[in-house]
Parts: C-alpha cells; sequence; structure tokens
C-alpha cells in the first residue's frame, strides 16, 4: 500500500491534514469517507525512512532514547493522547537523525499504526529490547509504567558505561605513554648515544648491539611499522564486528581468569535487569529470553543462553537450564529458584539487579586492577633494559679508567 498525505473536511467543514495507507487515491478517499471525511487533497509520500548515512553515526545514542522513553511516559501518565505526544516529542532537544525518525513515527501512527509497529521499521534506531517492550506495554493498557522502566534501564545501562569508560581511561593513557616513549627512545635517544659510542674503540656488549639493532630497524621502517600497527587495530576492529569473530573474541574473553570475572558480571547484570523488565511487562518466559539472548553483550554466553532457551522450551525449569549453562554466578541462580518456586521471578530479578550493578563494578575494578600494574611492569622493564643496554658501555668505559 501506498502512503498518501490528505486534507479533508468533516461535515461541520471542520479541516483534517494527516497519513493513510491505501491503494490508490480512489481507495483513500472511500477510507475517509467511512470516517464522515472528504477529501480534497492528497500526495503520495515515501514511506522509507531519512538516511542515516549523513548522520554522525548512523545511530541514535541511548541517552537520546532515556529521555525519550521517560518523557513520553510523563505525558501518557498525563491523559495526553499518543499522537500528541509523539508531536510534543518530535520538535524536542534532539539529533537532527532522531528528529527526522520520530517524524516518521509520528505519520506512521497517525495512519492507524501501533507505536511498536512504527518503531519496528527503523530496526537500527530501536532496539529490539524496546520495541518488544513497548509492544508488550500496549497489549496490557500498561505504556506509561513500561516507558518508565525502559528509561530506568537505559540510565542504569549509561551509568555502568559512564564506569567502564572511566576506568579504561588511565590504562589506556598509559599503554599510549608507554608506546610513545619506547619510539621515541629508539628513534631520538639510542641513535644519539650510538654515534658518540662509536667514536670510542670499545667492544659492545650483546645487549646494547640487540639494542642498537632494533633502533636501526625502528628508524628506516617507522612508517611501516606505524601503518602496520594501525591496520592491525583496524583489522581487529572489523572482526569485531563479524559473527564469528565476536564470538572468537568472546570465546577468548571467558577463558583468561581476568577477563572472565569481567564478562560474567556483565551478562548477570544485564540479565537480571532486562530479563526481570520483560516478564514484569507480562512477556512469556520464552519470549523475553529470545530478546535477552540477543543483548548480553558476549557471543559466547548468548550461543549457551540459545540452548538453554530451547531447553525451556522443551519443558525443563528455567533454574536448571541456567544452571547447565555453568555461567551465572551460584547467587543468580538462588534468586531465579526462589523466584520460579514462589511465582515472583520478575520481582526477585529486579530487586537483585542493583546488586549485581554492584558486581559488575567489583569485577571492573578487580580487572584494572590487574592490568595496570602490569602495564607498569612492562614499562619499566623495558625502559630499564634500553637504559642498561645504553649505559653499560659508558660504565665499563669508565671502570677502566
Amino acid at each position: 500500500m501506498k502512503k498518501f498525505k490528505y486534507t479533508a473536511y468533516n461535515l461541520d467543514h471542520k479541516k483534517y491534514t494527516g497519513f493513510y495507507f491505501a491503494n490508490d487515491e480512489q481507495h483513500l478517499r472511500t477510507l475517509l469517507s467511512q470516517q464522515q471525511l472528504f477529501l480534497i487533497s492528497c500526495k503520495e509520500v515515501s514511506d522509507r525512512g531519512p538516511n542515516a548515512f549523513f548522520s554522525l553515526s548512523g545511530k541514535v545514542k541511548m541517552k537520546e532514547l532515556a529521555y525519550f522513553c521517560r518523557q513520553l511516559a510523563i505525558m501518557i501518565n498525563s491523559s495526553i493522547e499518543l499522537i500528541n505526544c509523539l508531536e510534543i516529542l518530535k520538535n524536542q532537544v534532539f539529533s537532527k537523525y532522531f528528529k527526522q525518525i520520530l517524524e516518521r513515527v509520528y505519520e506512521d501512527v497517525q495512519t492507524g499504526m501501533l507505536l511498536s509497529e512504527a518503531m519496528a521499521k527503523h530496526k537500527k534506531v530501536f532496539p529490539e529490547f524496546l520495541r518488544n517492550m513497548v509492544y508488550v506495554g500496549e497489549m496490557s493498557s500498561s505504556l506509561e509504567k513500561v516507558l518508565d522502566n525502559i528509561a530506568e534501564y537505559y540510565e542504569s545501562e549509561m551509568r555502568t558505561k559512564s564506569k567502564i569508560k572511566s576506568a579504561l581511561v588511565y590504562p589506556i593513557t598509559l599503554a599510549v605513554l608507554t608506546v610513545a616513549i619506547l619510539a621515541l627512545m629508539m628513534i631520538l635517544v639510542v641513535p644519539t648515544f650510538r654515534n658518540s659510542l662509536g667514536s670510542m674503540e670499545i667492544e659492545m656488549p650483546a645487549l646494547t648491539m640487540a639494542i642498537f639493532d632494533i633502533s636501526d630497524f625502528v628508524t628506516q621502517n617507522f612508517l611501516t611499522l606505524f601503518g602496520g600497527i594501525v591496520g592491525f587495530i583496524v583489522l581487529l576492529k572489523l572482526l569485531g564486528k563479524t559473527n564469528s569473530g565476536r564470538l572468537f573474541f568472546d570465546t577468548l574473553a571467558m577463558k583468561i581468569s581476568f577477563t572472565k570475572r569481567y564478562q560474567v558480571a556483565k551478562t548477570t547484570s544485564i540479565f537480571a535487569r532486562s530479563f526481570g523488565l520483560l516478564l514484569a511487562s507480562g512477556m512469556h518466559i520464552v519470549d523475553a529470553m529470545e530478546v535477552v539472548q540477543k543483548i548480553l553483550g558476549n557471543k559466547y554466553i548468548e550461543k549457551k543462553f540459545a540452548q538453554a532457551t530451547e531447553a525451556v522450551r522443551g519443558g525443563i525449569s528455567l533454574t536448571k537450564a541456567i544452571e547447565d549453562m555453568q555461567v551465572f554466578p551460584p547467587m543468580l541462580l538462588q534468586m531465579v529458584s526462589v523466584g520460579e518456586k514462589t511465582a515472583s521471578l520478575d520481582e526477585r530479578l529486579l530487586r537483585t539487579s542493583g546488586y549485581f550493578d554492584e558486581e559488575l563494578s567489583h569485577a571492573l575494578s578487580s580487572m584494572m586492577s590487574l592490568i595496570q600494574p602490569l602495564l607498569m611492569a612492562v614499562m619499566g622493564i623495558s625502559i630499564g633494559v634500553i637504559f642498561l643496554a645504553v649505559y653499560s658501555p659508558m660504565l665499563s668505559i669508565m671502570g677502566n679508567l
């Protein structure tokens, strides 16, 4: 069907404008007449979403989604009709791209679509978790409550991501500083000492000659090495965007002890909050598991969770299915077990989600406390070896004097 923007009048000569799906102009005229509206003019409009190519990232920030959900919940709770809410929101302080998306959502809801159906046309903007939650809210007539829950979920996610970024600033800075210092020493400092020592007829230690050779190689091939490092980083990022690459890196992260704790804590936090919200909104347990499976953030765990979903679909209890994954901590298993027995699974998970958020913070701090000394040790040993190699001939000369 085609999408039309129309202008019509009713029997009282009141003017109406809006959007409607119809096969052609005559079909549109018939549909409007059934609502006691008489078509004056119409124009076919594009039903495609705006192009994300010229946006900064092609995506909408989580902060915008959280604000959108929070404001929409407040307005619906104030008894403002959904279409009027969207009309207000599409003129709020959002990015240009998100405003264009909201304009399309507003037009589609005007034609009679459900909000979840209109959002489903923009899957890159509205995540599946959000779309499913909105659909459940519409079906259960509790949209404002569901939107409030979604806003709280995204706000919690933003706080967690902010903590992760803050924790990573120091080790990343330290790693970059280490590479920069080593590069400067190899390109500037070592050649200077080599020229000075070259004029003296002394036998160079093996370590000194090795450092001099490395310095020559780095100096002569600096651009090639720099391009290789940048290319390697880009290759890793591209591989990380493929399903097989993500699975490989996530599996590796689960095999290393100090990263495994962080990965488990992260997925546990996501599972407790998102699964609890979906169940509290009235979604069936298997359907909720299928949605959560896609947002756990670790392909290795998602693969195991898919097997657990099939097990629950086959009649096995959720507690047993999750226990067989051998991933989640005992605390979560206990909460799921008690929740199943008392028919309060959603309440149990939401109550303990804050605890698992704190566990994630502790796991992140623990991981950083291991990485930072390791980087410091690498930096210290590398610089120490270079200084030892450079100064040992000079100490030998001073000893002979």
